[in-house]
C-alpha cells in the first residue's frame, strides 16, 4: 500500500537495484547527493510555503489590530470594553479572537454610519430650506460622513444642532403663518386679493398648500415683512384719507343741515371717523371704491356749499352772536351782517376760506367766554343775590306778612334764606372784584358786561349799598326818636297811657310816611340796571343776555344809567331811606 511506503523503504529498494546491477559506489554517492538535494529543495519550498503562509496571518492579525483600533477610536471610548482579553496564543487563535469583535464592530460602525448619514441629511435640509437654496420637501444628496469620528459624541451634537434648527424652522413657519394671517386680514380691510398677494411673496404661500410645505426661508420673510408693512402704510394712509373725507362730510352737514337720513347713507365711511388704525377690522373698510365713493360726496356737498353760502355764513355769524351774548360782550351784529354779505356779493373771498375765518372767530371768542365764565358765574349769584334782596325789602315793608293768609309759611321761609344769600353779599362782591380785577390785569383791557364796565358796576353798587345803610340808620334813630315823642305826647295827666287804640292812630300816622317813601322811591338794586343807556341807544348792537336775563339784570344790578347817580341828593336819600336791609331781624309785631 503506499501508506507503507518510506524513504528508508524506498532506499532499501533501491540499494538492492543498485546491487543486482553493480553500480558503483560512485554513481551510487551521486544519486544520494541528487536525493539529498531534491528533498532539501523540496524542504525549502515548503519552509517558504509556510514562512510566506505565516507572514499573512501576521499581516492579516495586525490589519485585524489596526481595524480593531481605528474602529475603537471612531465609535468611542465606550467600545473599548469590548476589546478581546486574549492577546497570547498562535496567530490562528489570536485571529480568532479578534474576529467576532472586529465583526461585531463593523456592524456597528454601519449603523452609525447611518445614524450619522440621517441627522446630517436633516440638518442639510433644513438649513437649505433656510436659506433658500432648496425648496421644501425637495432631497438633499447623501451627505459625506466622517467615518474616523462615529462617537456618541459627535453623534449628539449633530442631534442638538438638528434639534435647534427643527426649533428655528418651527419659529419661522410660525412666524411664516403669522404673516400669512396678517396679510390675509390687511388684504380683507383693504379689498385686496389676498392670493395673489401673498402668491407673489411665494407660491408655496398659498392656503390650499400645507403648513410644512410653505418657505421659510430668509427671503420669504424678509418679503412677507416688507409686504405687511406696506399693506400697513397703506391701511394708515387710507384711513387717513378716509376720517379726513368723514371729517369733512361732517362738517359740511353740519353747515347745511344735513338730515340724518342723508347721514346714515354714509355711516360705513363715518363709523371710522375716530378710531385707531388696529381697531379698523371690518371687510372692506378701506376699499378703495368707498374711498372714491366718499371723494365724490364731499365734491357734490363742496359745490352744494357754493349755493347755500349766504345761508351757513349767516348761521356761522349766529353761532358767533350766541356766544358773545352768553358771555355779555356787546358787539355790532348789522355791521358784521353787512360785512358778510358784501363779501359773498362781491366774490372776493372763497367760501372756504370764510367759514375757516367765521370758525377762528368762534374758536375765539369760545376761548374769550370760557376765560370769563368764572366771573360771569359769580356776577349771575350776585344779581340772584340783589334779587333776594329787593324781595325782603318789599316783604319786610308788607304789615301783613305775618297773617295766617295763603302761602306765608312758605314766605318766611323764603325771607329766612334771603337773609343769608344777602349776609354772603359783601364777600361775593369783594371776591368778585378781586376775580375781575386779576382778569384785567392779565388781559390789558377792562372787562365789559353788557357794554360798561363791570369794576364801575361793583363800586357804584358798594357806594349805593354804603348810603343806604347809613340812610336806614339815621330812619331807625328818627323812628325812635318819633316813637318816644308819640308816648310822652299820649301820656295821661297820672303819667298812664292812652288806650290801645290811640297809639295804632298815631303809628299809622307815621306808617304812610315811612311807606310813601317806600312807594315812591326805586330800590337801589332795581335802579342799578345793567347798561340801560348803552344798550338801549345803538341799533344792530346785540347786547350780552336774553331779553329776560336783561330784565333781571336791570332790577339786580348797580350799573344804571347817570341819571340815578345824578338825581337830587335829598330824594335820593329820600329814595335809599326806604329800603330795609334784608339782614335787619323781623319785628315781632306789624
Amino acid at each position: 500500500m503506499a501508506s507503507d511506503i518510506t524513504c528508508g523503504s524506498l532506499l532499501q529498494k533501491l540499494q538492492l537495484i543498485w546491487d543486482e546491477v553493480g553500480e558503483s559506489d560512485e554513481d551510487r554517492d551521486k544519486v544520494l547527493y541528487q536525493l539529498d538535494q531534491e528533498c532539501l529543495d523540496v524542504y525549502k519550498r515548503k519552509v517558504d510555503q509556510a514562512t510566506n503562509s505565516r507572514d499573512l496571518l501576521i499581516q492579516a492579525l495586525d490589519d485585524s489590530k489596526i481595524e480593531l483600533a481605528r474602529l475603537l477610536s471612531a465609535l468611542g471610548e465606550k467600545a473599548i470594553a469590548r476589546t478581546p482579553e486574549k492577546t497570547m496564543g498562535t496567530i490562528k487563535q489570536q485571529l480568532a479572537a479578534i474576529a467576532p469583535t472586529l465583526e461585531q464592530l463593523t456592524k456597528q460602525k454601519n449603523e452609525r454610519k447611518r445614524e450619522f448619514v440621517n441627522v446630517q441629511s436633516q440638518i442639510d435640509q433644513i438649513c437649505g430650506e433656510i436659506a433658500g437654496t432648496i425648496e421644501v420637501g425637495e432631497k438633499v444628496a447623501t451627505p459625506q460622513v466622517n467615518e474616523d469620528d462615529l462617537t456618541l459624541e459627535r453623534l449628539e451634537d449633530f442631534r442638538s444642532q438638528l434639534q435647534e434648527l427643527e426649533k428655528e424652522k418651527s419659529n419661522r413657519l410660525e412666524k411664516v403663518l403669522e404673516y400669512v394671517s396678517m396679510v390675509h386680514d390687511l388684504c380683507t380691510v383693504l379689498g385686496m386679493d389676498f392670493l395673489s398677494t401673498v402668491t407673489e411673496v411665494h407660491p408655496s404661500l398659498d392656503d390650499s398648500i400645507g403648513d410644512d410645505s410653505k418657505s421659510i426661508s430668509n427671503d420669504t420673510l424678509s418679503k412677507l415683512d416688507k409686504t405687511v408693512a406696506t399693506l400697513n402704510e397703506d391701511k394708515k394712509l387710507r384711513l387717513s384719507k378716509l376720517q379726513e373725507l368723514a371729517g369733512q362730510l361732517y362738517d359740511l352737514w353740519d353747515l347745511m343741515d344735513a338730515p340724518k337720513e342723508e347721514r346714515r347713507m354714509f355711516d360705513h365711511v363715518t363709523c371710522n371717523r375716530l378710531a385707531s388704525v388696529d381697531e379698523v377690522t371690518a371687510p372692506g373698510s378701506l376699499a378703495l371704491d368707498l374711498i372714491e365713493q366718499a371723494e365724490v360726496e364731499v365734491q357734490r356737498l363742496d359745490q352744494l356749499k357754493y349755493s347755500k353760502m349766504k345761508e351757513i355764513a349767516f348761521k356761522k355769524q349766529t353761532e358767533l352772536e350766541d356766544i358773545y351774548a352768553g358771555a355779555h360782550i356787546v358787539i355790532d351784529t348789522a355791521a358784521a351782517h353787512e360785512k358778510i354779505l358784501a363779501l359773498i356779493e362781491a366774490g372776493n373771498i372763497e367760501p372756504s376760506e370764510l367759514i375757516a375765518d367765521m370758525d377762528s372767530q368762534i374758536a375765539k371768542a369760545k376761548e374769550e367766554a370760557l376765560s370769563r365764565k368764572d366771573i360771569l358765574d359769580k356776577v349771575e349769584r350776585w344779581m340772584s343775590a340783589c334779587e333776594e334782596e329787593s324781595w325782603l325789602e318789599d316783604y319786610n315793608r308788607d304789615d301783613n306778612r305775618y297773617n295766617s293768609s295763603r302761602g306765608a309759611h312758605l314766605n318766611l321761609k323764603r325771607a329766612e334764606k334771603a337773609r343769608i344769600l344777602v349776609n354772603k353779599i359783601p364777600a361775593l362782591v369783594e371776591t368778585l372784584v378781586a376775580k375781575t380785577r386779576a382778569w384785567e390785569e392779565n388781559r390789558g383791557l377792562s372787562f365789559m358786561y353788557d357794554g360798561v364796565p363791570l369794576l364801575a358796576m361793583l363800586d357804584e353798587y358798594v357806594m349805593l349799598r354804603q348810603e343806604r345803610e347809613e340812610e336806614k340808620k339815621r330812619m331807625r334813630e328818627q323812628k325812635r326818636y318819633i316813637e318816644q315823642q308819640l308816648n310822652t305826647d299820649h301820656e295821661g295827666p297820672f303819667g298812664s297811657r292812652v288806650s290801645p287804640n290811640r297809639p295804632a292812630s298815631s303809628k299809622k300816622a307815621v306808617g304812610p310816611k315811612l311807606n310813601g317813601s317806600v312807594s315812591n322811591g326805586t330800590p337801589p338794586n332795581r335802579r342799578l340796571s345793567i347798561s340801560g343807556q348803552q344798550n338801549g341807544g345803538g341799533h344792530g348792537v346785540r347786547s350780552g343776555g336774553k331779553d329776560s336775563k336783561k330784565d333781571t339784570a336791570k332790577t339786580a344790578s348797580p350799573a344804571n344809567n347817570n341819571a340815578a347817580a345824578a338825581a337830587p341828593a335829598p330824594a335820593a336819600k329820600e329814595e335809599t331811606a326806604s329800603h330795609i336791609s334784608g339782614a335787619d331781624p323781623v319785628p315781632s309785631t306789624p
